[in-house]
């Protein structure tokens, strides 16, 4: 190991890296970040080396990165085969059709919010409900003429809200694990910071909503979409119960992925029975997702073989390079130290409750913007900030709930995040497009802070349970000495 990396060297290498993704993203033809990424790692690398640290020690930093983002990458491949067989096999184009007949274009945004959350509560998965539930909302809006970007905001908000609070997401069940809190104890907690970020939000979007049931709409692409649809598959309520069995099977407990494989082989069974598709096409539709006849014009932006036609595990590979590279960078900024470091100097301005709470919500958001991954951001500021809440003697669960409310939540509003470029790939509306339109995401964070600075339902220890954090830390330090031995 080397020495201690000075702050203003790790400042020099984040200031690098946000120049050249905004730069990538604001004057390149492609909006292409992996590179950028690419570029910032081998510049950590050159800095830590320049401090002493030994390529060998970086390389097992960067592997042991990569593999905290391979649970992502393979629900991210398996997803891109679940929405090629689901578009094949008629159940998406069925959750298009029957959404385009049933639901009003004035209360699209607040359904499309409050059902992604219903499945993601279910399920505990955003990324498995923006895959599915998501894909056919954003081809509805499309169809009803409304922006797809406010659109992809509101699954965005609802998957991230059923996520956060069901007890079968992992991040629920990481950040009170690290917190040292109780899973339930921390769900009743979150409600205080949610419920009016998702209160707002639904308000947000029912009055983006207004007027659209009157002359503002122009059905005709919605009206070009169902008879495009009806003319290519057939069509049956009987399809829309594959989603509801994938949300039994993951409600279930079944581990995401096996649930996910579970959808892909309903997938399969449909498209045989329904679509008649023969079995020499269904490897081809799971690796390059189903190709549509359809070449009708919906409108300046979409056909709907935008919207009928793509998946397929191929179609998912940029992003996993993507997240590749930013977990190489990822992984050089956190064995060297210097994430941590950035952390540690944060803390240094926290004097009240209130300060501590805005620098634990800020530190998530930075390690999301250059760790690039929701579990690090909740990880790291995890450990950082345990003791600091601890010594203010606020209750664990103050602390579960900042790490989600930040961590969690904002994964979502940065482009090269993990779960911001999934969000992307799977709804095909770029990150920064839909970001502000994303209420819910920016809400929570910003209504943790202001609980923080009013002391509103941040919960202190009794002397009794103070005492034995206490305790609890002379035992850890005694055992940690006699290790040192």
């Amino acid at each position: 190991m080397g020495k201690k990396i000075p702050m203003w060297q790790t400042v020099i290498i984040i200031g690098i890296t946000i120049a050249l993704l905004v730069y990538s993203i604001i004057f390149t033809e492609y909006s292409q970040l992996h590179i950028p990424l690419i570029i910032s790692a081998i510049a950590a690398a050159a800095v830590a080396v320049a401090n002493g640290w030994r390529w060998s020690f970086l390389e097992q930093g960067v592997i042991q990165s990569i593999s905290r983002s391979m649970q992502s990458c393979l629900i991210l491949l398996t997803v891109g085969i679940l929405t090629g067989v689901w578009k094949a096999a008629g159940i998406i184009p069925s959750m298009i059709y029957y959404g385009l007949k049933i639901i009003s274009p004035e209360i699209f945004l607040v359904t499309a919010c409050v059902l992604c959350t219903i499945v993601a509560l279910a399920i505990g998965s955003s990324w498995s409900v923006a895959g599915t539930v998501g894909v056919a909302m954003i081809s509805i809006a499309v169809g009803l003429n409304i922006d797809p970007a406010i659109a992809a905001g509101a699954v965005v908000s609802g998957s991230y809200f059923g996520d956060k609070m069901s007890p079968l997401s992992d991040t629920t069940n990481l950040a009170p694990a690290i917190a040292g809190s109780n899973l339930f104890d921390h769900i009743k907690h979150m409600i205080w910071t949610v419920t009016p970020s998702m209160l707002i939000a639904l308000i947000l979007y029912g009055i983006l909503g207004l007027g659209k049931g009157s002359g503002e709409v122009d059905l005709g692409s919605a009206s070009i979409l169902s008879d495009e649809i009806m003319a290519e598959f057939h069509i049956s309520p009987i399809l829309l119960i594959a989603p509801i069995l994938l949300v039994v099977i993951v409600a279930l407990r079944v581990p995401a992925l096996p649930g996910l494989f579970g959808g892909v082989l309903i997938g399969l069974i449909c498209m045989a029975v329904f679509q008649h598709i023969p079995p020499n096409m269904w490897f081809y539709t799971m690796h390059y997702g189903y190709e549509t006849a359809s070449t009708a014009v919906l409108s300046q932006n979409y056909t709907a073989a935008d919207l009928l036609g793509g998946g397929g595990m191929n179609s998912m590979l940029q992003t996993v390079n993507l997240i590749l590279c930013a977990m190489t960078f990822a992984g050089i900024m956190d064995c060297t130290g210097m994430l941590a470091s950035l952390a540690e100097s944060l803390l240094k301005v926290a004097k009240s409750t209130g300060t501590l709470v805005t620098v634990t919500i800020v530190s998530c958001f930075l390690v999301n913007l250059i760790a690039s991954d929701q579990y690090l951001a909740i990880i790291l500021p995890g450990r950082m900030y345990k003791e600091a809440f601890e010594d203010r003697r606020l209750k664990a669960k103050n602390l579960s709930r900042c790490l989600e409310d930040s961590g969690t939540i904002t994964s979502a509003l940065v482009p090269w995040n993990t779960c911001g470029a999934s969000m992307s790939k799977f709804l095909g509306i770029g990150t920064l497009h839909y970001a502000p339109y994303a209420f819910l995401n920016w809400l929570n964070p910003l209504i943790s802070i202001f609980y923080g600075f009013t002391g509103i339902s941040m919960e202190k220890m009794t002397e009794a349970e103070y005492q034995n954090i206490l305790e609890q830390r002379k035992m850890d330090a005694e055992l940690a000495a006699k290790l040192m031995e």
